[in-house]
């Protein structure tokens, strides 16, 4: 479906380096692909599959809603910093387009948001000013670690959607959504560890207590 797509690194200044030609989530932004099958339809599936489906798409909604109420609350504290604060305007104002995308997503298969949405803000704003208050290099720190689980918890999604039949157009394109915002994730992680996440006080420590947290996130908003 994307075949056309090219990915191509810039030569700037590398907070965010690709310049992207074609991404999947444009079918979601784009006001006049609205209409197409794969857009607004859901497949009709067996209840295994849609199930698969449903915690998919409730816990990446919530993910989206914790990490912009992360990234709000790191602006709060070092949003007027020179050099971090514009690079962390640039990675919220991705994760602003990824939550956009998962509405609609939820919205399109039906999907029950999660129960901890409040939760999700109340628990990602105060992880973000945190990291902020020990540093700039402990706010690139929460980064690194939310973006590794998430990294990983994308592309466990992407073996269980293999489970899901491509004959419907929106599961191939829900898996190159999938595919476009794991790689987002993954730069902002690389864009952490080149602005000193691992130079932050007990960068050990914070990246387990950060990392456990998100696994258990996830396992709570399968559910509930």
């Amino acid at each position: 479906m994307l075949a056309g797509c090219r990915f191509q690194a810039a030569n700037a200044l590398r907070p965010l380096t690709r310049t992207i030609t074609c991404r999947a989530s444009n079918s979601y932004t784009d006001p006049s692909k609205n209409q197409e099958p794969g857009v607004f339809t859901s497949p009709d599936i067996p209840p295994e599959q849609r199930e698969i489906l449903d915690r998919a798409l409730r816990v990446d909604q919530a993910g989206e809603i914790a990490a912009n109420w992360i990234y709000r609350g790191q602006f709060a504290v070092l949003g007027r910093d020179p050099r971090v604060g514009p690079l962390i305007q640039e990675m919220w104002d991705q994760e602003k387009l990824h939550l956009k995308v998962m509405d609609k997503l939820q919205l399109q298969h039906e999907v029950r948001p999660t129960l901890l949405s409040d939760v999700a803000k109340a628990a990602g704003y105060a992880l973000g000013v945190a990291t902020a208050l020990m540093g700039k290099e402990a706010a690139m720190a929460c980064t690194e670690a939310v973006e590794t689980v998430i990294g990983e918890h994308y592309d466990d999604q992407l073996k269980d959607f293999e489970l899901l039949p491509s004959s419907h157009p929106s599961i191939p394109l829900l898996r190159d959504v999938i595919k476009e915002f794991r790689d987002d994730e993954l730069e902002h992680l690389d864009t952490a560890v080149e602005h000193h996440s691992q130079r932050a006080p007990a960068h050990a420590l914070l990246s387990a207590v950060v990392g456990g947290g998100c696994k258990v996130a996830i396992e709570l908003c399968k559910r509930f």
